[in-house]
């Protein structure tokens, strides 16, 4: 299992009210123009949950899987009895069954996983868990010097905006989808219809 790295601020930004005014303006049209969630939703990476609560009231089912045992407990601790399972696992291997999810999101988490290698195995894993045709959605961080900054102390491992289709692609996706801006690039692409992982 990696360890993830996160500084005080970075953590502090991602469960404040500023941050989730930005996910409800920006983010949820975003997710609502590309696809449909269905009916049972994996969130890889959630941190303090900010993005499960705006996809909990999307989809009956969620499951956020989140490396950092401190995070995972008090995200549990706070939606329990919701329709979120937060599951305390490595996103490179969950230990969920294959084909199962309508759908797959990871927002602004990718370049915390701490090599290019393992941000690949992220990728695989988000593949065999999603039922054929089921759609995977991201957003993450774009290199620069105010993200690296704000990144102090953090594992920071950008992806490159011109390599990620080509990567999604490797680990069997298709309908890639790369939108690059300033500070943030998004994705989606969905796993062929006819696959089935074993």
């Amino acid at each position: 299992m990696f360890a993830v790295a996160m500084n005080e601020a970075h953590l502090q930004f991602l469960a404040s009210p500023d941050w989730a005014r930005w996910l409800e303006t920006e983010l949820l049209p975003w997710l609502a123009q590309v696809a449909e969630l269905g009916d049972d939703v994996l969130e890889v990476g959630p941190g303090p949950g900010l993005t499960t609560d705006l996809l909990r009231q999307r989809a009956p089912k969620v499951t956020a899987v989140e490396i950092d045992a401190d995070l995972a407990s008090a995200l549990a601790t706070r939606l329990a009895g919701t329709n979120v399972e937060v599951v305390h696992a490595d996103a490179t291997d969950t230990g969920l069954a294959a084909n199962r999810f309508s759908a797959a999101t990871c927002f602004s988490m990718l370049h915390h996983v701490p090599s290019p290698e393992m941000q690949d195995r992220v990728f695989t894993e988000v593949h065999r868990l999603l039922r054929p045709g089921g759609a995977f959605l991201g957003t993450d961080s774009v290199d620069g010097e105010l993200i690296r900054q704000f990144h102090d102390g953090d594992v920071f491992v950008p992806i490159p905006p011109e390599d990620l289709g080509r990567r999604l692609e490797q680990a069997g996706f298709e309908a890639l989808n790369v939108d690059v801006g300033e500070f943030e690039l998004r994705f989606h692409a969905r796993k062929p219809s006819s696959q089935v992982e074993r």
